[in-house]
């Protein structure tokens, strides 16, 4: 029985590698749709948790891996000689930034060489990690071709780039549209095919190479524009202009215009990390890609700009950011979700502490972060006293389920980024783009 066959009709058995942001809503959306799929992690505590019903993902409730485990539709372990007996391999494992801004791709090296012992005819391996172009041929093809199995006749190897965007509802894995570029045209064939099953629509590139810098352009193209409008804010702070009224207004051209939103800073694991993916690519080219490396530049002073703002706000009132208490309102990097990768409020909160400040967090969605070699827990809850115990809250994400009309009420100063005040013109409200009331 050919991949193909098995694949339409889901008798095929998929693999998924990594069970993270991407990998688990993955694995439970081929799980949800007729096929039978294995997790496979590291971790043996998310492995475990996995398969005694209990999520780590916030896109992945606990009811939703529950009726997966009781139908016996997906399971998790940790080793990967399963491989041997799959029909399908995904590939979602980190691709992290080392000290030097520099790729590290080591997880997909090292998945790609355990996996070697248990390659075999008529697999189909997709890569999804966001990569720099020519990970999938240079990488993954290598590896596979090290272990005797040809890629085009043996294997089929596709890059398809991940679109999961955590804690948005309204567009999922089933209705954007899904990228798959195959090292050969069966192979671009065969994972399209694979793909329909989850996505409603599929779209096959050239070559693996077209589909790694698809995913590059999309962040790329998101890292320029919000560093422009962060700068965009830091001018109408300036001029005496308020940004978020400016770009409302640019917005209702029905044209010509993408509307973007200025914040403390990039977040998560795409936008900060994918262009510097590109950008190291490209260096290695001997070219220097002027965009991405002005973008980064305004993008990365953003938390500076914001404890700018503090320390402002609090000269004003004859305050100093050393030995002040200063609350900072959400940590998760954007709003509604539970993610604190990469995050803006750890860099203003790392730039607070060496000015001096003590600083604590509130964030209903995030309990602890790992801070400084330990763990730091966040307040429970917000009241008018806890509130009025610090001398500054920063809003740093706009959260649906937070009392801001309380933190407006008792806070002496408040640094706005995220535009939550907008309708509310006080003296001890500084907002990023606006600055302070005059």
């Amino acid at each position: 029985m050919t991949i193909e066959s098995k694949i339409s009709d889901k008798s095929a058995h998929i693999g998924v590698v990594g069970l993270g942001y991407v990998g688990l809503p993955v694995a439970c959306a081929f799980a949800e749709s007729g096929f039978t799929v294995t997790g496979i992690d590291v971790n043996n505590d998310i492995v475990h948790t996995l398969n005694s019903g209990k999520s780590h993902i916030g896109d992945v409730p606990d009811d939703r891996l529950a009726v997966l485990l009781k139908e016996k539709s997906f399971s998790a372990r940790t080793e990967y000689s399963c491989i041997s007996q799959l029909d399908v391999v995904i590939i979602c494992v980190p691709t992290p930034l080392n000290k030097v801004k520099d790729p590290d791709v080591s997880f997909i090296i090292t998945v790609t060489e355990e996996m070697a012992p248990y390659l075999h005819q008529e697999l189909l391996v997709v890569l999804e990690s966001t990569t720099y172009p020519g990970t999938t041929r240079e990488l993954v093809m290598e590896t596979i071709e090290k272990s005797g199995k040809k890629v085009g006749e043996d294997i089929h190897l596709c890059y398809s780039p991940e679109r999961i965007d955590p804690g948005n509802n309204a567009y999922t894995i089933k209705n954007t549209p899904k990228v798959v570029g195959g090292i050969t045209d069966d192979c671009t064939r065969l994972g399209s095919i694979l793909y329909g099953n989850i996505a409603d629509n599929v779209v096959p590139v050239s070559s693996p190479e077209a589909a790694e810098m698809v995913k590059l352009l999309e962040n790329t193209f998101r890292s320029i524009n919000i560093g422009l409008a962060n700068e965009v804010a830091i001018m109408c702070e300036k001029l005496g202009v308020d940004v978020w009224e400016v770009i409302e207004a640019a917005a209702t051209k029905p044209f010509g215009f993408m509307k973007f939103t200025p914040g403390p800073g990039l977040g998560g694991h795409c936008i900060p990390i994918d262009p510097q993916y590109l950008a190291w690519k490209m260096r290695a080219l001997d070219y220097r890609a002027k965009f991405i490396d002005l973008a980064q530049d305004v993008n990365t002073h953003m938390p500076h700009h914001v404890v700018e703002l503090v320390t402002d706000g609090l000269n004003l009132q004859g305050k100093a950011v050393n030995g002040s208490k200063i609350l900072l309102c959400g940590v998760a990097y954007k709003k509604d979700i539970n993610d604190i990768r990469e995050s803006p409020a750890l860099d203003v909160m790392k730039l607070l502490e060496e000015d001096g400040a003590e600083v604590e967090y509130y964030d209903p969605n995030v309990s602890e972060i790992s801070w400084n070699g330990d763990t730091k827990p966040g307040l429970k809850n917000l009241s008018a006293e806890t509130v009025t115990s610090f001398q500054a809250v920063i809003i740093l994400a706009d959260h649906s389920n937070v009392d801001y009309p309380l933190i407006s009420d008792n806070a002496d100063l408040i640094i706005d980024t995220r535009n939550v005040y907008s309708d509310i013109n006080a003296e001890n409200i500084i907002r990023l783009g606006v600055g302070r009331k005059k």
